[in-house]
């Protein structure tokens, strides 16, 4: 089918939900171990906690995908999912501030993960479905703006609370939450849900074809929900997919050691804090504005990509930015003043805009367009299985090998991603597939 060209507002309409998503994500990353921290848990047991993200994306992601690929509905095929996963991860957006223990904010970080996964993995079919070829380069734009603005904004909401409008009035610790991190969560739910509510009534689906919707009524309700065919679908992966695999394997490892331990390296290294502090909460608000700023930098360098990669490729493109991502945790550090931590970040967000882009350009063509959602689903766990290794090596290793200084987490983080860069090396640069290229774009998350 000849997809008809979409106006810039068709496009913007389509994307704009995935602001709300960036605000889901960018409020876990910046602030779980910070919340984590205020209610009293010990630094070498914050990746076992953060298990609940990488878990969840394994088993919702390529379930998703699948239904996804095979439902329509009055509302269409993609907007079901995601206005139902951000329905649900909203409202544990405003429950997480509130929790009393540890183990309740661990739940509710299981909830609100897998709700925004749910919502964000039929997001990326959407916007393949609904572009024409010739118009990927806008399309993925417009995506990559809103998601360097909501990461950006929703990652320093607690310190813009606190230094703006001085609503901090508290020091958190002994189990309490700041008002400014518990505000932030709120403005957090009413945007995702705002921004997506905004694209699902504002973007039409293109309908199945009469055979199509006929084959849709008449399949029968799969008990295994999916699972065997997803099961039979990786011995049919392409080698690209395995290779890229390898290489999100080792750069998902550095950045899940960032965001989980970043906020504590900067509390103890830079603020010297304790909990129940002022310099705690100081120290977390500043490091949500740090992830802000990595973010930002993301929303800008997302746009030299677009240019740059014309006459790079993405694998050579790709090389150089995880290569400047790697330099950027390993020389943390050597940072002595919270501002200099600012450039470390520069470079996290060189290497962020890359990991949603590059590796969903170089897959793309060796995927047959039937199975989309699924496959983008399964490429997924190729993000998750090391955040899961990582969650649980972690801890043990900071105890054990590292000294009990969160700071050289990030080290490790950046050697790990030295490697992915490495590795890109080895991806082949071309693979005769008979699949039609995709407009693929990336998108934060697990």
């Amino acid at each position: 089918m000849q997809k008809p060209r979409l106006s810039f507002w068709q496009i913007w309409n389509m994307s704009f939900g995935f602001l709300g998503i960036q605000f889901g994500w960018g409020l876990q990353m910046a602030n779980m171990s910070a919340i984590y921290g205020y209610l009293g848990a010990n630094a070498d047991s914050l990746a076992i906690l953060w298990l609940a993200a990488p878990v969840t994306g394994v088993i919702i992601q390529p379930l998703v995908g699948q239904s996804s690929d095979r439902c329509w509905t009055r509302l269409g095929r993609r907007r079901p999912f995601i206005l139902g996963g951000a329905i649900l991860a909203s409202i544990a957006l405003v429950l997480m501030p509130n929790c009393p223990s540890v183990w309740m904010a661990a739940g509710l970080l299981w909830v609100l993960d897998g709700t925004i996964n749910a919502s964000m993995q039929p997001f990326r079919a959407l916007v393949a479905d609904n572009l024409p070829e010739e118009q990927n380069s806008q399309g993925f734009a417009i995506q990559s703006l809103f998601i360097g603005l909501g990461g950006t904004v929703a990652s320093a909401l607690p310190w813009m609370m606190t230094n703006w409008f001085g609503i901090a009035a508290d020091a958190g610790g002994n189990g309490h939450i700041p008002n400014s991190v518990r505000l932030s969560f709120y403005i957090g739910a009413a945007a995702f849900l705002g921004a997506v509510l905004w694209t699902v009534f504002s973007t039409s689906e293109y309908p199945p074809s009469d055979s199509g919707l006929k084959e849709i009524r008449e399949r029968k309700f799969d008990w295994t929900l999916g699972l065997g065919d997803i099961f039979a679908l990786v011995f049919q992966l392409p080698r690209r997919m395995w290779e890229l695999g390898l290489v999100q394997f080792f750069t998902w490892i550095g950045m899940f050691s960032m965001w989980v331990y970043f906020s504590p390296a900067v509390a103890k290294n830079i603020f010297h804090a304790v909990a129940g502090t002022p310099e705690m909460e100081a120290a977390g608000a500043w490091s949500g504005f740090c992830f802000a700023a990595y973010n930002a930098v993301c929303f800008i360098f997302s746009f030299v990509l677009l240019w740059a990669t014309k006459y790079t490729g993405p694998k050579l493109m790709h090389v150089f930015c995880l290569a400047v991502g790697a330099l950027g945790l390993a020389t943390v550090p050597l940072m002595t003043d919270k501002y200099h931590l600012l450039i470390s970040m520069t470079a996290v967000g060189v290497a962020w805009a890359s990991i949603l882009s590059m590796p969903y350009a170089m897959l793309a063509p060796a995927l047959p367009r039937e199975k989309v959602g699924v496959m983008m689903g399964m490429f997924n766990l190729f993000i998750v299985l090391p955040q899961i290794a990582a969650s649980s090596l972690l801890g043990f290793a900071l105890k054990h090998f590292l000294n009990n200084e969160p700071v050289n987490v990030l080290v490790l983080g950046g050697a790990s991603m030295g490697l992915a860069a490495l590795l890109t090396l080895l991806v082949v640069t071309f693979e005769k597939s008979g699949a039609e290229p995709l407009p693929v774009g990336g998108g934060g998350g697990h």
